[in-house]
């Protein structure tokens, strides 16, 4: 009787190997999910990229406020005629040092 326990036990051991293990077992198609699921992340986010591009494609071939505002912005230029000014503003670091006085130090006997 105990044989055949072992036996049984042996087959049963035989069968789970390739639900497990093989090449369709349970741990393969979990990685294969597991990948198909970071390939559609990285699917959906390009194609909002793709849909941004498009639509700032259309918008450059139908007018011309796209293609001035991007001449401005991003090269620097100017209409015929038109007067830039540019005004620098004061940095962070420098405003407060210059505008408060360096405080005094004691000494010890001059309490």
């Amino acid at each position: 009787m105990r044989i055949l326990s072992i036996v049984f036990a042996a087959l049963i051991l035989l069968l789970q190997y390739p639900l497990w293990l093989g090449k369709g077992g349970w741990l393969h198609v979990w990685e294969t999910d597991r990948q198909v699921k970071a390939q559609k992340d990285l699917n959906a986010k390009l194609h909002a990229r793709n849909d941004a591009l498009d639509a700032e494609v259309r918008d450059l071939k139908q007018g011309y406020d796209a293609i001035e505002e991007r001449a401005r912005y991003e090269l620097g230029m100017i209409k015929q005629d038109e007067i830039f000014v540019h005004i620098l503003e004061q940095s962070p670091a420098a405003a407060p040092a210059a505008a408060a006085p360096a405080p005094k130090q004691e000494t010890a006997g001059s309490k």
